[in-house]
């Protein structure tokens, strides 16, 4: 780099460090390591706002927030038991509902659960003026194509819902929900019931904090048996 003195002839030396042309000074000192180390420095932020935007740094983050399967130590036996009854009688009651939003969590598909409650608050819509900002929202998070928590639909079922946003029906949103009902009906459900928090639930004891799993959507945990995750990402 050229000598300061040479750049700035009428710099005083033994000026104070406040003075202005010795911030100038300063910084055109340190501009050039500042940009070298530029990248290195970017790189480390988007790996960190990555790793915090990982479910388990969020547990608490829900739609309407839930709760956790660790909070439904309360639940008795006896009411744990009846969610093996039917999927219907687990989302029917709110611990049920609660626990299995939660494991949900630990398979990375929440979004299906969040869908499912969002198309039941949108069924309560009481006005037609109600039901347009509401069908945006939920077409926008949840169905288009590269939705933020798009949920897994057929095509001829996406396509339906999405040339009735424009004038919505209380109804508009129904084969939607009743695919990814059956999706997690079928799926989600019957693993929830052989989870060991959902087990102890019904032994009466606390709840142990689940293990992450990968995203499953509609595969089955033998579809990824012998499978070993990569985190050299991290």
């Amino acid at each position: 780099m050229e000598n300061p003195l040479l750049l700035f002839p009428q710099l005083n030396i033994s000026a104070s460090k406040d003075k202005p042309y010795y911030k100038v000074m300063k910084s055109a000192i340190k501009e050039e390591p500042h940009k070298a180390s530029k990248p290195g420095a970017k790189q480390k932020r988007n790996r960190l706002s990555l790793l915090l935007q990982k479910p388990e740094f969020h547990e608490g983050d829900h739609l309407g927030k839930p709760g956790n399967l660790t909070k439904a130590a309360s639940v008795s036996p006896e009411e744990a038991v009846k969610w093996g009854e039917s999927f219907d009688k687990l989302l029917s009651e709110k611990a049920g509902l609660d626990a299995f939003t939660k494991f949900l969590k630990t398979e990375f598909s929440e979004e299906n659960i969040e869908f499912w409650i969002a198309c039941e608050d949108y069924k309560k819509s009481k006005s037609t003026q109600e039901l347009l900002p509401k069908a945006k929202t939920i077409f926008e998070t949840f169905i288009q194509k590269d939705a933020p928590k798009e949920v897994n639909l057929d095509f001829h079922t996406k396509e339906a819902t999405s040339q009735n946003i424009g004038q919505p029906l209380p109804s508009t949103f129904d084969a939607a929900q009743n695919t990814v009902y059956r999706l997690m009906e079928q799926d989600s459900y019957p693993r929830f019931l052989r989870s060991d928090p959902y087990l102890n639930l019904v032994k009466g004891r606390n709840p142990a904090r689940p293990t992450l799993r990968r995203r499953s959507r509609s595969f089955t945990v033998n579809d990824f048996q012998g499978v070993r995750p990569d985190f050299t990402v991290w």
